[in-house]
């Protein structure tokens, strides 16, 4: 896992993600989808950018298949972002790196 990016798991998922006192992005992600190695490099940067105001965790959906389940997804890659444990913003598929950081400043 890239340096400042948690991987989150079901089991962890309401302690790390839910209960966090800084706003989260998560990517919903599996590691043969290709939009998904696309996408990676991208939020690898904004973590490197944001990760002092914002937490940043991946999630295998192959692995952990409650969470994604809960949260409706369907397609990957799809990055939720949470504030006081609420959905705030979702965003599905590869998308330009001004949209994410969009979603990002408007949890700041």
């Amino acid at each position: 896992m890239a340096e400042g990016i948690m991987d989150v798991d079901d089991n962890g998922f309401e302690a790390d993600i839910i209960q966090s006192d800084k706003p989260v992005m998560v990517d919903f992600w599996a590691p043969w989808c290709g939009p998904c190695k696309a996408i990676g490099p991208v939020v690898e940067e904004l973590a490197g950018e944001y990760g002092d105001r914002i937490k940043f965790a991946k999630c295998n959906v192959d692995d952990n298949p409650v969470t994604p389940g809960k949260y409706g997804i369907k397609a990957i890659p799809t990055l939720i972002f949470f504030k006081d444990g609420q959905v705030v913003d979702q965003i599905t598929g590869m998308v330009a790196r001004t949209k994410l950081e969009e979603a990002l400043g408007n949890m700041l």
